[in-house]
């Protein structure tokens, strides 16, 4: 069995050298393929951070009633924690924080200024605001939890229902947004799959009479197969090796542009997080369809 894989392995190692450039045009093709594929999973990771950063400046606020005492404030955060395992972050904004945000908000505006001094106390209430790691739905769940009777005592006014519409609206559009980015990559990776394997399907019919001849000798079908799928995947290995090392490179100097149009988003840092990520996919990617490109090809032949 080993001497049969050993003959295989040399069998494809010499047919990648000697159809040089067969074998190139196979390789550039699975590597643009491959790059295309990691483009898309580059795209996904930018959507993701940008619906993150969206969906975290959705929140709603609590208002509680003057003179509620901190404590008291605090424990109905932990307590909303408790009942509410969708959320994602509760900060707590006393009155004097309230109003010194007010005042550096507005600093410039006087008439307000006027009028915050002509009421002569703060006006602010203390508040929770509470931010969500689901749907929108999740928002109304958690304004309907503050209106219940464990907290009517001390909740003044939930603003959910001002922020209604505009955090329907933006799940509504990070849902969009998140579903043209899914079939767009389904339709990417089936074109690129039919690209390569008709590219591979040409690089083997150029061995066509080779394999009349194998089995006219007698050679059995995995025999006949073999060389073929190995080469494939040699195909798909060296286009994994060029694209890791482009993509390391590509990523590295195109991090600060990305930086600039999507403010807080490291391209080459995402790479290095997702390493093992990049590499599966693109050795998976380009071993697995070349490999399996040639199998099915050779299959035909075989079958004729």
């Amino acid at each position: 069995m080993f001497t049969n894989f050993k003959r295989i392995t040399d069998f494809a190692v010499k047919d990648f050298s000697r159809n040089k450039g067969i074998s190139i045009a196979a390789i550039f093709v699975l590597v643009i393929t491959i790059m295309l594929v990691t483009g898309l999973f580059f795209f996904q990771g930018m959507v993701g951070y940008l619906t993150t950063q969206i969906q975290d400046k959705i929140d709603i606020t609590a208002y509680f009633k003057d003179g509620t005492a901190e404590q008291d404030i605090l424990n109905a955060k932990d307590e909303i924690i408790k009942m509410s395992p969708s959320v994602k972050n509760i900060e707590y904004v006393s009155k004097d924080q309230a109003l010194a945000t007010f005042n550096t908000t507005h600093q410039s505006d006087t008439v307000l200024s006027q009028a915050l001094q002509e009421v002569g106390v703060n006006p602010f209430l203390p508040s929770l605001n509470i931010t969500t790691n689901g749907d929108a739905t999740q928002y109304s769940q958690i304004s309907n939890l503050l209106q219940t009777a464990d907290f009517s005592n001390l909740v003044d006014s939930v603003d959910y229902s001002q922020k209604k519409d505009i955090i329907e609206k933006v799940y509504s559009i990070t849902s969009k947004i998140n579903l043209v980015g899914l079939i767009l990559g389904i339709i990417l990776v089936i074109l690129a799959i039919l690209v390569v394997y008709n590219t591979i399907k040409l690089a083997i019919e150029n061995s066509s009479e080779e394999i009349s001849t194998m089995k006219i000798v007698g050679a059995s079908d995995w025999f006949i197969r073999g060389p073929f799928i190995v080469q494939g995947a040699i195909y798909g290995l060296v286009s994994f090796l060029v694209c890791i090392v482009v993509t390391a490179i590509a990523a590295f100097f195109l991090s600060p542009q990305t930086a600039i149009a999507l403010p807080g988003f490291d391209m080459f840092g995402y790479f290095m997080s997702n390493l093992w990520i990049f590499i599966l996919i693109q050795l998976g990617f380009g071993v697995g369809v070349g490999g399996i490109s040639s199998f099915i090809v050779v299959k035909k032949h075989l079958q004729v």
